[in-house]
């Protein structure tokens, strides 16, 4: 029995919507790459809606090391948390979305969480975005929030399959009564995987389509056992991040470390602190009237990174002589090896090219430079 939705139009006519199957199972694909909000990321978590980073339609899924792609997964997205999610597609016409499809997934989890190198991810994504002629480095900038975040996340990432923390997805415009209860009795037992499954129905009616999702397999008993775990969150401070910094380098990389955060309180900078789950940071800004001002992060990794990528292109840098100039300053240092794109980039180097006095002074000098430039000192 299909199903019907009313839209009220301004002249308060009722225009009835039918319930309809996709046209094939390709379309609803296509949809959910174009519109990964199909998804449904704020059922899953109101308090965090989940939004999601397509890495790739169609991943490889290799069975052994180093081996070729032995299945293919729908799509691959990563949440903002770096949380891997697998999505199967199928229509309720096929089927296979009854019992065999759970199977094919676990499959490609087991597989995945062993055999998938992030840095495999990383390239993957970086690559499909440039088929579709979209700057990687915009995209995953915007979906951050926080520019400063990217190395985090892929490592975050890594950390999430590592432990085993992916999400498996089953979309289709009819979940089945038999793949919601395998899924929700899944759910319940899985941890930290967690397996859901999206009914997207679709209705039309008067040339027009709506779609309408909904996140199946949440059960109380699933929520209860996972809900804390993702309400967790981290804000790392002084104390937190250098203690965390002195499990991963040395005493040298740590003074350095140090040396930057008393410059920035020096100059009365803002130190804004990171918030990732493993790894810890800190960011430089100079606020002003124009907005604000990165100037450089440190991660706990052992690792400092220039934010050209935002400094540069905004006043008072606004010629491309202009933003050049800055970073060839910063390549007259010894052992500041920058790449010929540095100015579009967020480069980062190992704390230790900063060693010595003479390298730090000049690193620093060359920072107040440009802060007398924004300030039009």
């Amino acid at each position: 029995m299909t199903g019907r939705i009313y839209l009220l139009g301004e002249d308060a006519r009722l225009v009835a919507m039918e319930e309809s199957p996709y046209d094939s199972e390709d379309l609803l694909q296509q949809l959910l790459a174009s519109h990964p909000d199909l998804l449904s990321g704020d059922q899953m978590d109101a308090e965090s809606p989940r939004r999601w980073l397509l890495i790739k339609r169609e991943m490889a899924i290799p069975s052994e090391e180093e081996g070729g792609g032995r299945w293919s997964v729908d799509h691959l997205f990563l949440d903002q948390d770096g949380v891997p999610t697998l999505v199967e597609v199928k229509r309720s016409s096929d089927t296979r979305i009854r019992r065999e499809v759970v199977g094919q997934m676990l499959d490609y989890a087991a597989n995945a969480v062993v055999y998938w190198p992030v840095g495999e991810m990383r390239s993957t994504f970086e690559h499909d975005c440039r088929t579709r002629n979209i700057d990687p480095a915009d995209v995953l900038s915007m979906f951050l929030e926080d520019a400063n975040a990217v190395e985090e996340f892929w490592e975050q990432a890594k950390t999430n399959l590592q432990a085993g923390k992916i999400r498996m997805l089953f979309v289709a415009d009819v979940i089945p009564f038999e793949l919601r209860r395998i899924v929700e009795f899944l759910n319940e037992q899985l941890d930290p995987a967690e397996m859901l499954a999206v009914e997207v129905k679709q209705f039309t009616g008067q040339g027009m389509r709506t779609l309408v999702p909904r996140v199946i397999g949440q059960t109380a008993e699933a929520e209860k056992r996972k809900g804390a775990a993702r309400r967790e969150k981290r804000k790392w401070d002084e104390e937190s991040f250098f203690a965390e910094m002195g499990k991963a380098c040395d005493s040298a990389e740590i003074a350095i470390g140090r040396k930057l955060l008393d410059w920035a309180h020096t100059k009365k900078l803002r130190v804004w602190w990171g918030e990732g789950q493993t790894m810890g940071s800190f960011l430089v800004v100079y606020d002003d009237l124009d907005g604000k001002h990165r100037l450089f992060a440190v991660w706990t990794t052992g690792r400092f990174e220039f934010q050209f990528q935002h400094l540069l292109w905004i006043p008072p840098f606004a010629t491309d002589e202009e933003r050049k100039a800055v970073v060839k300053e910063f390549r007259s240092i010894r052992g500041i090896d920058l790449p010929e794109d540095a100015v579009t980039r967020r480069p980062s180097l190992p704390l230790k090219v900063l060693s010595d006095d003479t390298e730090l002074r000049q690193f620093l000098t060359t920072f107040e430079n440009v802060l007398n430039q924004i300030k039009g000192e």
